[in-house]
C-alpha cells in the first residue's frame, strides 16, 4: 500500500513521529503536522516527511490545513488523528477544573473532527481511505473508574465520533477506528511503558488495514478492546 498520501497530527514527537517515519520509510508520501512549523520541520528532516503547520484546536487552522492540503495533493489515504493533551492524573471528576476539561475536549475529540472534517473531501477522493483515532483505553466505560478526567472522557467521546463516522464513511470506503497504542514511554505517558515503536505499530496495523476490514472497531495491537 505504499505511495499513500498519509497525514498524522501531532507527529513532532512521541508516537505521531514514529507513525510518520515508519509511514515514510515505506514509500508513502507523509504529511506531518504540528502547532508549531518550526517543530514540525525539525521532525520531518529526521522522517523524510513534509512538515506542516496545523492547531487542531482552531478552526481556521484546521479549514485553511484543508485548502492548502486540497491544493497540493487530489486526495488522502490515510489520516491519523494522534493530536491530543492534558493526561490529567493530578485530577478527579468531583472537584475538576472545567476549564482543564474544556481545553481537552477541544483538541482530543473536536480537533480530530475539525481535521476530518476538513479533509473528508480528499479522503472520500482516495480508493482506500482510512481514518485512525489515536484513543485510549482509558476512554473505555467497560473499565472506567476514577481519575483523569479531562483526558478520559475526551477518549470516550472520541471513541462514540469514531462509531459514528465509521457507519456514515462505509459507503464511501472509507475505514474508521479507534486504536489504543497502549501504555507508551512518552512526553505524556511518561517512563516505564511499553517501547513507542509498539504503541506505532497498533495505530499502523489500522492504517494499513485491506479494503473490506473492519470499521467502527475499538482496537489494540490488533484485538478489539471493549467499549
Amino acid at each position: 500500500m505504499a505511495g499513500r498520501v498519509c497525514v498524522v497530527t501531532g507527529a513532532n514527537r512521541g508516537i505521531g513521529l514514529e507513525v510518520a517515519r515508519r509511514l515514510a520509510a515505506t514509500g508513502d508520501t507523509v504529511l506531518l503536522t504540528a502547532r508549531d512549523l518550526g517543530k514540525a520541520e525539525k521532525a520531518a528532516q529526521g522522517v523524510g516527511a513534509q512538515p506542516w503547520q496545523l492547531d487542531v484546536a482552531d478552526p481556521e487552522s484546521a479549514e485553511r490545513f484543508g485548502r492548502e492540503v486540497a491544493a497540493r495533493h487530489e486526495r488522502v489515504d490515510v489520516l491519523v488523528n494522534n493530536a491530543a493533551i492534558h493526561y490529567d492524573t493530578w485530577q478527579r471528576a468531583a472537584d475538576a477544573d472545567l476549564t482543564v476539561v474544556r481545553e481537552a475536549l477541544d483538541t482530543n475529540l473536536l480537533g480530530a473532527w475539525r481535521v476530518t472534517q476538513a479533509l473528508l473531501p480528499l479522503l472520500r477522493a482516495s480508493s482506500h481511505g482510512r481514518v485512525v483515532n489515536v484513543s485510549s483505553e482509558a476512554g473505555s466505560l467497560a473499565s472506567m473508574g476514577s481519575g483523569t478526567p479531562a483526558y478520559a472522557v475526551s477518549k470516550v467521546a472520541l471513541n462514540a465520533l469514531t462509531k459514528m463516522l465509521a457507519a456514515e464513511l462505509r459507503r464511501d470506503r472509507v475505514l474508521v477506528n479507534s486504536v489504543c497504542p497502549g501504555w507508551v514511554a512518552t512526553d505524556m505517558g511518561g517512563p516505564g511503558g511499553r517501547p513507542v515503536a509498539e504503541g506505532a505499530a497498533s495505530v499502523l496495523w489500522a492504517a494499513d488495514l485491506p479494503d473490506g476490514g473492519p470499521t467502527g472497531g475499538f482496537f489494540r495491537d490488533g484485538r478489539p478492546l471493549p467499549w
